[in-house]
């Protein structure tokens, strides 16, 4: 399909969804291909099954806390330049695109890189969702290094990480990020088409515009929120979902701490009962407890919505008195399997508890 200006939106909404909150404001994003696609022309997005083995494939990605992404604007000048250092460095210049995250920003500006590109992106992921750090994506956990990495700021300043592991680049990319305003441009695991094959989560950008177009077809019809459930149950990753909680927001601690927004968010129950739900979050919300009993744990999604429209609603516009739903919904297969878990895990997050699928939380 040729990614249109008027697909953005949906693309965008569903994006912010599957960001569980973080991923920075896909809204940002979405202005950033508009420009690129109306000056450049629709790019394509390709399944992995039109994608050649031998194809060299980059992400593109920002990298940052979501919170500063409201004051600190994106150019596109700066992921521009950092996949075109990084396709000097090892070579191969790219034949397609990829997004390192569904979630957020990151899903949307693969869309602007591509079409000033002329290139194709891929209908694939690394996560399904959204994650806080670089060694975070199925990428990592099925073998491609995270380095050469190449990250750019504003002034096309940048910075060229090697490193031995991709925890190691995570933690030299993080501390070059906060120096460079915790805001930057970011391309990393330079890839051929059959790694990406082997590692990706697959169809998670077209899953994303299904979800975005949901809810709008479900406003139409009265209840954005069934929509949105009914077509996450057709969908082969994310149909293990319910509303978790319904209520308002009662208390917010958020602070941008280690290169992060982090912090917890209290909801007290709308139907008068009493109960409470704490969510912790990491940029990308990690973990829903109710009355002290968990609900949902990561690498499973935690998904805030305004109760009446089902727009989503990202850690950094959380607001006191907020009304919302909580929806939890299942991550995809290769995300629950143990070697995935060992790099993304609760664990990995500081929560002393394993992982437990969601279908099987009572």
């Amino acid at each position: 399909m040729k990614v249109t200006v008027d697909l953005l939106e949906d693309f965008a909404r569903g994006a912010a969804f599957l960001g569980t909150g973080g991923g920075g404001d896909p809204y940002i994003g979405r202005l950033a291909a508009q420009h690129a696609i109306e000056e450049y022309g629709p790019p394509e997005l390709i399944s992995l099954d039109e994608l050649d083995d031998d194809t060299a494939v980059y992400p593109v990605v920002y990298i940052g806390a979501p919170t500063i992404f409201i004051e600190k604007l994106i150019c596109g000048d700066d992921m521009d330049f950092a996949l075109s250092k990084l396709e000097e460095i090892t070579g191969r210049k790219a034949g397609a695109i990829i997004s390192a995250e569904v979630g957020g920003v990151n899903s949307i500006v693969p869309f602007a890189v591509a079409a000033r590109r002329g290139l194709p992106v891929v209908d694939a992921d690394g996560m399904g969702r959204a994650f806080p750090e670089v060694q975070m994506v199925t990428f990592n956990v099925y073998g491609v290094p995270a380095s050469p990495a190449v990250i750019v700021n504003e002034h096309l300043e940048h910075v060229v990480v090697h490193a031995h592991d991709a925890k190691s680049t995570e933690n030299k990319l993080r501390a070059i990020a906060t120096e460079m305003g915790l805001g930057a441009g970011l391309s990393c695991y330079p890839m051929t088409g059959k790694q990406v094959k082997d590692t990706a989560v697959g169809g998670t950008l077209s899953l994303a515009h299904g979800i975005g177009r949901a809810i709008v077809e479900g406003r139409k019809q009265g209840d954005p929120i069934e929509s949105l459930l009914a077509y996450l149950r057709t969908t082969p990753y994310y149909n293990k979902c319910k509303v978790l909680f319904d209520g308002k927001i009662v208390d917010l601690l958020r602070e941008v701490k280690g290169g992060w927004n982090i912090g917890t968010c209290v909801l007290e129950a709308l139907d008068g009962g009493g109960s409470r739900m704490e969510i912790v979050f990491q940029n990308e919300n990690l973990i829903a407890r109710v009355d002290g009993k968990t609900k949902v744990i990561v690498p499973d999604l935690v998904c805030v919505v305004d109760r009446e429209s089902g727009e989503p609603v990202t850690t950094e516009t959380l607001r006191y008195g907020q009304r919302v739903k909580i929806i939890g919904v299942s991550a995809a297969p290769i995300m629950r399997t143990p070697e995935a878990l060992a790099v993304f895990g609760p664990r990995m997050f500081g929560f002393d508890e394993d992982f437990v699928p969601i279908e099987d939380i009572a």
